[in-house]
This record gives structure tokens, C-alpha cells and sequence, in this order.
């Protein structure tokens, strides 16, 4: 990991929470640099939304703090109108993720409208979850 570009921008996270660093090294590197592009592109061409999660503009590592002790993502997706920021949350498949965990993640990002999940398995697949605050109306 120490070799690969994405390193200097995430050296202080990876040291300081090392029990969740890969999973922030994954989903970082996903939303940066959109490998995922490469490896599927007939997915991409069934699920076009699936590209707008990768290739973000103004991407920065966030510190979430003691309460929810990792690192997260915080960018804007391209091709989008919003100017709000959209930030990801990276965790592993074998994590407990509990109520208040969430909880304390919205709180250390500023009580934001919602938050994706950046759930990576052991195979360094990512799935990614939108999580809202409070009780949120479908679409109709």
C-alpha cells in the first residue's frame, strides 16, 4: 500500500485507525479513480448508475473522530447538478454496524441528509448502501 499513489492523501488515517484502513484504502481508491470502469464495462453499460459512484471531483479523506473511530470519504459524484457534498463511510462485511454506530457517523459528518456505506468484503468487492436520516418518503 505504501508504493501506490493514493497513499500520501490517506497517511494519517491508515496509521491512525489501522483496524479499518483497508477498507478506506478500497472505497477511496474506487471513488477516485473508478477502476471499476475498466474491469466491468458491459455492467456499466446494464447499470450506467453504477458509474456515477466512481471518478469524483473534489475528493478528501474526512476524520470522523473517537465517537465512530475511522476515516470517510467526502467528494461530489460527477454529472450531477447538486453542489452538496456526498460522503462514504468505509466499513468491512465482518463489522457490527448498530444503530448508533450510524448514528455517531452522521453526528461526526454534521448531521448530513444521508451517507453511503462503502461495505468491502474480503475479495476487495464494495458494495455501496444509502443510508438516510430519519424516515425519508420514497419516490413515486
Amino acid at each position: 500500500m505504501n508504493a501506490h499513489p493514493s497513499t500520501p492523501a490517506l497517511t494519517l488515517l491508515l496509521s491512525k485507525y489501522p483496524k479499518t484502513s483497508g477498507s478506506l484504502f478500497l472505497v477511496y481508491n474506487d471513488v477516485v479513480h473508478g477502476e471499476i470502469k475498466f474491469l466491468i464495462p458491459d455492467l456499466l453499460f446494464l447499470r450506467p448508475e453504477i458509474a456515477l459512484a466512481q471518478s469524483w471531483k473534489d475528493v478528501e479523506s474526512v476524520d470522523l473522530g473517537e465517537q465512530c473511530p475511522r476515516g470517510a470519504i467526502k467528494g461530489r459524484r460527477p454529472n450531477t447538478d447538486s453542489n452538496e457534498p456526498v460522503y462514504v463511510v468505509p466499513c468491512a462485511l465482518a463489522e457490527t454496524v448498530s444503530y448508533a454506530w450510524l448514528q455517531s457517523a452522521f453526528k461526526s459528518l454534521s448531521e448530513p441528509s444521508e451517507i453511503y456505506l462503502g461495505i468491502t468484503a474480503d475479495d476487495s468487492s464494495i458494495v455501496y448502501y444509502k443510508i438516510s436520516s430519519g424516515i425519508v418518503k420514497p419516490p413515486v
